[in-house]
């Protein structure tokens, strides 16, 4: 570990509490100055209206939306104009301030360059959505991927120090110190660019076996599973998938049944979440990449890896599950300390997967190496990798 990492984690970490809740409360209000309630939303799609329901929540009507979708201009969106940003800039530029209400999956741009061009359009002041959920927070926080108060990063600062310590190599760390930053000062510049290794199997830290006995939890419309046997040419022993959404698993049964018969025999498919404890979960069944327990008013079942991996013996383990992936992990602390399998987790769910999720993993079985890599520009997926050392090849 170098020392100048180790350093500025200690710097991330050196303002207080109280300091940290300051900045919540005021930091939108900086950069409004008097234009506090006079409030533009740039992007009209699912970040925009979740604002303008939020903004709405707090007494505060927005002037209007902005968008780069030629197609909306002059549209109302529930009761809100849209506006081209050349148009919104020339309304409302020196009245307003305009909020960077975009976070798509997937996007190359960074959120700079976004602000940058509004500016260059004449917007005077211009911040992104952080500022202004940290100060309506209880209308907006916590929200996925990752988004809360920064003070609570600092009241956890031992657990942010013990997980920094385990990671494995520059690049984890490098990432680390930036999304701690990024949970701290919500500063999109400060990430660094995706890596180009495929999310799950990052052939840089860990190379598919022709024996493997792969774990998909979460395994959605089986996107993942197909992209396991196309790197792995078809060449494992086995494949358990859970999946308790009944339009996504309609979705992977149906994906399954196209493949060779030798291939689907070795597959098992389980209609079930997985947990702590063994039981039944509330479920919102979206049928999408949002579907989570927890919530919803399905009831489905709930197993943990421990009970339903019985009598195998995983050699890898994927854990995309909506924030339940810290539970999981608990749920199969048998099978991680006795087979200690890859393991491949996400860590943007909630503020403190960060440091979570390596601290769980390395109590579960401590002969782990952890690693960090993000496989988009935003934040979101980010996977927490643990490779047992025989198989890491870093």
């Amino acid at each position: 570990m170098t020392t100048s990492a180790a350093v500025a984690v200690e710097e991330l970490l050196s303002e207080s509490v109280g300091a940290a809740a300051e900045r919540e409360r005021t930091e939108f209000d900086r950069i409004a100055g008097p234009h506090l309630t006079s409030i533009v939303l740039f992007g009209a799609r699912k970040m925009g209206q979740k604002a303008l329901a939020g903004l709405r929540r707090a007494g505060i009507e927005p002037l209007a939306f902005s968008d780069n979708n030629p197609s909306i201009w002059g549209e109302c969106i529930d009761g809100v104009p849209v506006f081209s940003p050349a148009d919104a800039a020339a309304r409302f530029g020196n009245s307003a301030v305009f909020v960077m209400a975009i976070w798509g999956h997937g996007s190359a741009d960074p959120m700079g360059d976004r602000q940058q061009r509004l500016r260059e359009l004449g917007c005077r002041r211009v911040s992104s959505f952080g500022p202004l959920f940290w100060k309506y927070a209880e209308v907006f926080l916590p929200q996925i991927p990752a988004l809360d108060l920064p003070h609570k990063v600092l009241e956890q600062a031992d657990a942010v120090r013990k997980a920094f310590a385990v990671l494995a190599d520059e690049r984890s760390r490098r990432e680390y110190i930036a999304q701690l930053r990024w949970r701290l000062w919500f500063d999109f510049d400060a990430l660094p660019d995706p890596v180009q290794q495929p999310i799950y199997f990052p052939g840089d830290v860990v190379a598919l076996r022709d024996d493997e006995v792969y774990v998909d939890c979460g395994a959605y419309d089986g996107d993942t599973i197909l992209d396991f046997l196309k790197r792995c040419d078809h060449k494992f022993r086995r494949v358990i998938a859970f999946e308790p959404d009944a339009v996504s698993l309609g979705q992977l049964r149906r994906r399954l049944a196209e493949l060779p018969e030798a291939v689907r025999e070795r597959v098992r498919v389980v209609a079930a979440a997985t947990g702590a404890e063994p039981g039944a979960v509330r479920f919102a069944a979206t049928g999408g990449l949002g579907s989570a327990a927890g919530q919803g008013d399905l009831e489905v079942p709930l197993v943990t890896l421990d009970e339903s991996l019985a009598g195998e013996s995983p050699t890898y383990i994927k854990i995309y599950i909506e924030a339940a992936e810290p539970d999981t992990l608990l749920g199969a602390r048998n099978v991680i300390g006795r087979h200690a399998p890859v393991l491949a987790v996400c860590a943007y769910h909630r503020q403190n997967h960060l440091w979570r999720l390596p601290n769980l993993i390395c109590d579960l079985n401590a002969d782990y190496r952890v690693f960090l890599r993000p496989h988009i520009q935003q934040v979101e997926d980010l996977v927490c990798y643990a490779v047992p050392p025989q198989r890491s090849l870093v």
